[in-house]
């Protein structure tokens, strides 16, 4: 599944600035399908300005291409809408979301001859925490939008299905995006209420990778995953209704680890998910015949293994879980406010509306508000620490049952910190420990007395118990400490504009954003 998430730190060559624009990701649409082999793209209302005819467009600007790979059946579109429930600035965008779906039917039955298979039919649900939010998804459409073709308009007598045409599809389907700690740990709730509810053929499950991190830390966030996997085993096995999981993850480990270069070690971690995201650092920071190898090895392969059946007790695994995201919310409640203002610096890759201001919704941790997921995680690897290690400290306060959860539910906890290790700049963090006026004024004195001595006993704790030693290792890992030792100098003095930039070039020798 193609996304936009604006991780990327190139810019794709058909874009004509550095924010590629609402028509171009039309054309993105159509690349992803017909240059990089995806087979879904998520059309993303949620918190972002769409084409509302991205469906026309597509048919007519390329023919030859959608006749031979059919909308709905072959290839898929699917809307990401806003939730009412936590987006109530847009809260609206969602009927003009839904309300948009009979319409792209009638673009592609003009086109295909016939209206076997409706272009949309599925739309995602974020931050899903009932499944009464599903149910309401669905009631509404069916009420609002398809049932309101029977109104009696004017003094003739005349339906809205006599003057406008019969509606259609008549129902949709809903994926819920499951984001945060008390959904991922009772997922089997809300879909075992659903599935009781409609009794679906089958359900999709979206599984949040990268908001979780940011939230509760890597560790966390990965256990966080196998938790929910584990239970819509749980639930598949109990309610007889094939479940299948989509995950969303970027390309670097703290987001998940999803790159071109990470096939066999990301289908090791997650080979149990059916569908992921392919985010924009993915998609344009690697070659592009590497990123089509890479999408085709992802769809022949994925699922390549059962969901995760773990021995050890999940409440062993929550308990692990909740070690670390302690651990790493202390340092992010003592730095959160400064990552927030850093991460202004960050260059936005989509025209988004979802900003702290009247169109905003906060990321919070214990008050504390936060950026994005992906410029907090391009900051603190500007700054030359990798996110990844905050809160490993966590590893001393392991039982050997929580020890033996961990090894067990996250695999390749190693290989991806050993990965972030390559980007820890000690000549930055020599910098902050200095402690001069100018990094005091940038980084303030709760970074500096409370956040840094906590990730300095993350990254002693990673060294000596896992043997994993920080730092560059390649004539690149150097460029790129250069680039970012270059970017906290230049704030220093004040060079704003020549800071971002060395903030992209590294973005781009890591191959991705944030």
């Amino acid at each position: 599944m193609s996304s936009q998430h604006p991780d990327n730190a190139c810019l794709p060559p058909w874009s004509r600035g550095e924010v590629i624009s609402g028509e171009e990701e039309v054309y993105e649409a159509y690349y992803a399908y017909s240059a990089l082999g995806c087979e879904e793209v998520m059309w993303d209302a949620e918190g972002k300005d769409i084409d509302p005819d991205v469906v026309r467009k597509l048919l007519l600007a390329h023919p030859e291409f959608f006749r031979e790979k059919r909308l709905g059946r072959d290839i898929f579109l699917t809307y990401r809408i806003p939730n009412p429930s936590v987006e109530t600035a847009e809260r609206k965008v969602l009927l003009e979301t839904l309300e948009a779906i009979p319409r792209h039917y009638d673009v592609a039955e003009r086109f295909y001859g016939d209206g076997k298979h409706p272009p949309v039919f599925e739309v995602i649900l974020p931050f899903t925490r009932s499944h009464l939010e599903l149910s309401r998804i669905l009631e509404l459409y069916r009420k609002i939008v398809v049932d309101t073709e029977h109104t009696r308009i004017g003094s003739d007598g005349v339906t809205l299905r006599d003057w406008l045409g019969e509606i259609k599809p008549k129902a949709i389907e809903v994926i819920p995006l499951i984001e945060d700690w008390g959904s991922m740990t009772s997922v089997e709730e809300i879909i075992g209420g659903f599935i009781e509810s409609y009794r679906p053929r089958y359900l999709r499950v979206f599984l949040a990778r990268s908001d979780p991190a940011l939230n509760y830390g890597l560790v966390a966030a990965t256990l966080l995953v196998k938790i929910a996997l584990s239970k819509l085993g749980e639930v598949e096995r109990r309610y007889g209704v094939p479940v299948y999981p989509i995950l969303g993850a970027g390309s670097l480990p703290f987001r998940g680890h999803l790159s071109p270069r990470n096939i066999g070690g990301f289908l090791e971690e997650y080979g149990s998910i059916y569908t992921v995201t392919i985010q924009s650092a993915f998609k344009y920071d690697y070659p592009v015949e590497e990123v089509k190898k890479a999408v085709e090895n992802l769809n022949n392969n994925l699922p390549s293994m059962e969901k995760p059946h773990l021995t050890s007790p999940l409440e062993t695994v929550s308990k692990c879980a909740s070690t670390f995201k302690n651990r790493y919310q202390e340092i992010i409640v003592e730095a959160g406010e400064i990552l927030s203002r850093l991460s202004e610096l960050v260059p936005e890759r989509r025209t988004r509306r979802l900003h702290i201001g009247l169109f905003g919704y906060s990321r919070k941790v214990h008050g504390v508000r936060l950026p994005r997921a992906i410029p907090f995680t391009s900051i603190m690897y500007s700054l030359g620490i990798p996110p990844e290690f905050l809160g490993m400290r966590a590893l001393e306060e392991l039982d050997s049952a929580a020890e033996e959860a961990l090894r067990e539910a996250y695999r390749r906890l190693r290989e991806d910190l050993e990965e972030a290790a390559r980007y820890f700049s000690w000549r930055n963090v020599n910098m902050m420990l200095e402690g001069s006026d100018e990094i005091r004024r940038l980084l303030g004195e709760g970074f500096l007395e409370s956040a840094l001595p906590k990730i300095l006993r993350d990254i002693e704790v990673t060294e000596s118990m896992l043997g994993i030693r920080v730092g560059p290792k390649t004539l690149s890992d150097r460029r790129h400490e250069n680039a970012v030792n270059d970017f906290l100098l230049f704030l220093l003095e004040g060079e704003v504009e020549e800071a971002r930039k060395r903030l992209v070039e590294a973005a781009r020798i890591r191959r991705s954003l944030g």
